[in-house]
């Protein structure tokens, strides 16, 4: 999202810090942004072999209460919450009537009648209007939807010694938690600071959500620790580490037009439950899709796929499209994300970069294998 006038660009509590580590700020999803401190690429590797801290404060964050607050997001979501437990995270989406996605997110069981939702920047007035427009017409007078992203703070520490360094400030035992589970407890002197056992890079480690005024202390006690291992890391790193998962970002690979089925989400969309487009999805989930989502690799080592570039076939007819394209640091070589149409009919595709058609590899997800 671009936003011209800079005066409605956000900023989280901790601008000043990104500023004081050099950090390169730019607008993302309407808040300014640590691009990168110094190499991305360092910070990159640093959560792969080490640790590193991401401010994802950006990220809506909305706490839904009420005796209806189950039976409510059941029904605007595609997974089953019916299965979750209080302590317990669900990665779901919600959806639109005609199947599409309006946002994906990461849903946390506070309680039997409460939850927190933590939704995409880019997305949170869209999300409130959606659940309060369905609040009022379904009459769910109970119900209370509290926007809370401005008020707290989000901190991820991630990478396979992100553990050991948090365990320190913590009496919670936190290789303990579960992935995808949480507890409220003492982080850094402060009380009920939420801990899970979730994250964006797909390596061990766990986000914090705390209120702004704290957020500053534990981000300062985490960096002083050792700053050899564990860097501030940036969205430039953060986006090439979810690639290497193949994890999807909203905007790019997801979006209203695709449906989690088209997005090879499937396993967050349980059938023996009602959902809003429920029906729309079983037919596709038994006939088959349009367009198919692939995750690729390039081998040629100085080719990167980048947003946009289009896939081919053999008689150079337009195919597809990359959704999401960058240099795996892991890998060494390119990997990307998008789309094919008529899927079924293709044998051999190509990506064509600069006038150039180049083989491409479709592969499994995940591209790489890490410990969470």
């Amino acid at each position: 999202m671009t936003v011209t006038n800079k005066s409605f660009i956000k900023k989280t509590i901790l601008y000043n810090n990104h500023i004081c580590l050099g950090a390169k700020m730019v607008n993302y999803s309407g808040f300014y942004m640590p691009l990168q401190y110094n190499s991305s690429l360092a910070e990159h590797m640093s959560v792969r072999n080490s640790a590193g801290i991401f401010d994802v404060s950006h990220m809506g964050k909305f706490i839904l209460k009420g005796k209806n607050s189950e039976k409510l997001i059941q029904y605007l979501t595609t997974n089953d919450l019916s299965t979750v437990k209080i302590g317990q995270a669900q990665y779901t989406c919600f959806i639109n009537n005609i199947g599409g996605i309006i946002d994906d997110l990461v849903i946390y069981k506070i309680s039997y009648h409460e939850f927190l939702l933590i939704v995409n920047a880019s997305n949170i007035e869209k999300n409130k209007k959606w659940i309060n427009d369905h609040i009022k017409k379904y009459k769910y007078d109970d119900l209370k939807l509290i926007d809370t992203s401005l008020e707290y703070s989000l901190l991820a520490i991630q990478g396979p010694l992100s553990l050991f360094y948090a365990q320190k400030l913590t009496d919670i035992f936190l290789d303990k938690i579960s992935f995808y589970h949480f507890q409220i407890g003492k982080f850094s002197g402060i009380k009920d600071v939420l801990i899970s056992r979730t994250g964006y890079t797909g390596s061990k480690g766990i986000e914090i959500y705390v209120s702004n005024k704290n957020a500053e202390k534990i981000w300062n006690d985490i960096l002083k620790m050792d700053k050899d291992q564990i860097l501030p890391c940036g969205i430039a790193s953060r986006n090439s580490l979810r690639l290497e998962m193949g994890y999807r970002l909203y905007g790019q690979d997801i979006f209203e037009t695709i449906t989690p089925i088209e997005a090879h989400l499937s396993w967050i969309v349980k059938f023996n439950k009602e959902f809003i487009a429920k029906k729309i999805l079983q037919k596709q989930k038994k006939e088959g899709t349009y367009q198919k989502f692939i995750s690729f690799v390039i081998e040629d080592k100085n080719k990167i796929p980048r947003k946009g570039y289009l896939f081919i076939d053999e008689n150079n007819i337009n195919i597809g499209h990359v959704t999401s394209g960058v240099y795996s640091p892991v890998l060494k070589k390119g990997i990307g994300l998008g789309y094919l149409i008529n899927h079924n009919k293709r044998n051999s595709v190509f990506i064509l970069i600069r006038k150039k058609k180049i083989p491409i590899q479709i592969v499994k997800l995940p591209f790489i294998k890490v410990s969470n």
